[in-house]
């Protein structure tokens, strides 16, 4: 991407943020707008889509003095064998010290109550990737079926100029700024899968593995984002992730990471 860098974006008197298309796009965030970019995307496809609010009322009580602890937004796809939650609780589940987002599930049957896998995004993750994830997944005719081998997820980032670990070529790539991964390895506690390893693994032994991703911005430094996915996510689906997260592509901000905000390239939209 040929781009002037603009540490300083112009002055707006009208108090509006000035548009830019930035890149690279795993270092540019979600614009603030992650439950709106994919909320958008399923509403497109066809999903319903379902407000969860828990909270407590006293007697007497104002509606609008109503404490709401936990508000989740859930979308079902029609066939109702996947579907996507959003929700920032009062004890919200963490990855990476980040509290997840978006909660991506699919199961085999429709008839069946458990998930088979689920997939886990936090806030910042660049919001065309998870998109691009769910579309992948709306159009899998078998969503809890792999298709594909792992070396798939590689070839994605690979093609966009990432490169695999010395170590790990198999299993593990970085850009090309050392700042973003993504890795199959063991995966971390609480990620909902219906491998049977999952529960049964001793605390000595190794579970299954599944893909992770994240950006440090700097090393030690606080994660921008994260995203995990269970041992039984689909290759192809998580390759579609990779793709479009390693997409030398720019991407429309508005609103950039204070962390990353001196790595980006950006030229105005307008």
């Amino acid at each position: 991407m040929e781009a002037p860098l603009y540490p300083n974006p112009p002055h707006n008197p009208r108090g509006v943020q000035p548009a830019f298309w930035v890149g690279p796009r795993y270092l540019a965030g979600d614009d603030g707008r992650l439950y709106d970019a994919v909320a958008d995307t399923l509403a497109g496809l066809g999903w319903t889509s379902l407000t969860i609010v828990r909270g407590r009322r006293e007697p007497d009580e104002a509606p609008e003095d109503r404490q709401v602890l936990r508000s989740t937004v859930l979308h079902i796809s029609p066939d109702a064998l996947r579907w996507a939650q959003w929700g920032l609780a009062d004890e919200p589940f963490h990855l990476g010290e980040l509290p997840i987002a978006w909660q991506i599930s699919a199961r085999a049957e429709a008839g069946s109550p458990l998930a088979q896998w689920s997939a886990y995004f936090t806030r910042d993750v660049p919001g065309e990737a998870v998109v691009d994830f769910l579309v992948a997944l709306d159009a899998s005719g078998q969503p809890a079926v792999p298709l594909a081998g792992s070396e798939l997820v590689l070839d994605a980032v690979a093609a966009h100029g990432w490169f695999r670990d010395i170590d790990q070529p198999q299993a593990a790539a970085t850009d090309p700024t050392c700042t973003s991964h993504i890795s199959l390895g063991e995966v971390p506690p609480l990620i909902q899968d219906a491998d049977p390893r999952a529960l049964s693994a001793e605390s000595d032994e190794t579970g299954p593995v599944g893909w992770q991703a994240w950006a440090e911005p700097a090393l030690g430094a606080p994660c921008l984002w994260a995203a995990s996915f269970a041992a039984s996510v689909p290759h192809d689906l998580v390759a579609a992730f990779a793709a479009s997260l390693s997409s030398t592509a720019p991407v429309l901000r508005r609103v950039l990471p204070e962390a990353t905000r001196e790595r980006l390239l950006r030229a105005p939209a307008n």
